[in-house]
């Protein structure tokens, strides 16, 4: 017999958004390392903000939120309120009751320019990473480091000579129609005016350029975890001050090898990494300088297969956390952006650990 297609306007529900969630859905776990996180975080939270005056959006909601919006790849703070007042996932997930209101998108943003003036993604991703180590699950020996390429949230019209960046083009002030083939366009001479931070560069010989940031992850190589990351404007050189940097933080004073891509397989490189106490496993160029006094040592074949994990995690980053193009413009925005997408990658690689173990 054929059901009706009876249309209800009002509903009353005595079951909880709680009870609604299943006991073995991905999110509970990374809701309950997500909470520890942030009671960790309490007191930071409290120096933020004023004794007194207008409650604003509270600071867990806010994270829990940028969390979803970076692990469910909503592309803008209007699609994730959106999601929000009808998602019961997303709601339950935040913290929010089923009855309560929506914060407005506009509201939410400014809310979150509180939390992108504070090293609150940092500090996010260190207490992530304390339950790992908590966990026995990182490696205090072996790491590799490497870097992508983030594009820009400003277009080639923008990239201008920097004693004419100030002209507008008659026609067309909000598009403007620009020939710039033929001309000579570099670092030196033109700056963008939408983004002046961003940096005009090319993944390789024959690739296009484009407006872009450097990002740059050290990760272990027991379980792939990143460790550290950092963005850097794209002129060609951050790559290995940016791993020296990393690398200087590593905790410990104990020996440590160091693999990556024949990229940054230079002398300079290689000496700054022993004068740090680090073996480098880097992949060997033609004309390398690394000899047969470290690749034959098994460690280093071991060393090679492991550090081509970490293009798993800027795949990662890419497609699923929305970074094949940022949304934020200037190196400290993007960088808080780049360190909570990688705090949230090590939530989901701790979630599958912990899976895997069970």
């Amino acid at each position: 017999m054929r059901g009706t297609d009876h249309q209800q306007s009002g509903m009353f529900s005595y079951v909880s958004a709680e009870r609604r969630v299943a006991s073995d859905h991905p999110l509970r776990a990374i809701r309950a390392m997500v909470d520890v996180a942030l009671r960790n975080m309490g007191p930071r939270f409290e120096s933020m903000y004023a004794r007194v005056g207008r409650r604003s959006i509270p600071p867990e909601k806010l994270l829990r939120a940028l969390l979803l919006q970076v692990l469910y790849t909503v592309r803008s703070e209007r699609m994730l309120m959106e999601q929000l007042d009808y998602n019961l996932l997303f709601r339950w997930f935040v913290g929010l009751n089923i009855d309560d209101p929506v914060w407005d998108a506009t509201v939410f943003t400014k809310n979150r320019e509180r939390l992108l003036r504070a090293e609150v993604a940092q500090t996010f991703f260190a207490e992530v990473l304390a339950q790992a180590r908590n966990r026995g699950l990182l490696s205090t020996e072996h790491f590799t480091v490497d870097g992508t390429l983030i594009e820009a949230w400003a277009s080639h019209k923008s990239f201008k000579r920097k004693d004419r960046a100030s002209e507008r083009p008659p026609d067309d002030p909000g598009n403007p129609t620009i020939d710039f083939h033929g001309e000579q366009r570099s670092n030196a001479t033109h700056q963008s005016i939408t983004d002046p931070e961003a940096r005009l560069a090319r993944k390789g010989a024959g690739k296009e350029a484009k407006l872009s940031y450097a990002g740059h992850v050290l990760m272990e190589n027991r379980n792939g975890i990143a460790v550290n990351g950092q963005v850097t404007q794209a002129d060609g050189r951050a790559e290995p001050q940016a791993a020296i940097a990393m690398v200087e933080e590593i905790p410990g004073q104990q020996r440590v090898t160091l693999g990556a891509d024949k990229g940054y397989d230079n002398k300079e490189f290689v000496q700054e990494l022993r004068d740090h106490q680090v073996t480098p496993h880097l992949a060997c160029k033609s004309t390398s300088i690394i000899d047969d006094r470290t690749t034959r040592h098994p460690g280093y074949a071991v060393s090679q297969q492991k550090r081509k994990r970490i293009e798993e995690i800027f795949g990662w980053l890419k497609t699923v956390a929305g970074l094949r193009k940022t949304r934020h413009r200037g190196v400290a925005r993007v960088g808080w952006m780049f360190t909570f997408a990688l705090a949230a990658y090590n939530l989901v690689r701790l979630r599958n650990l912990a899976s895997a173990a069970a």
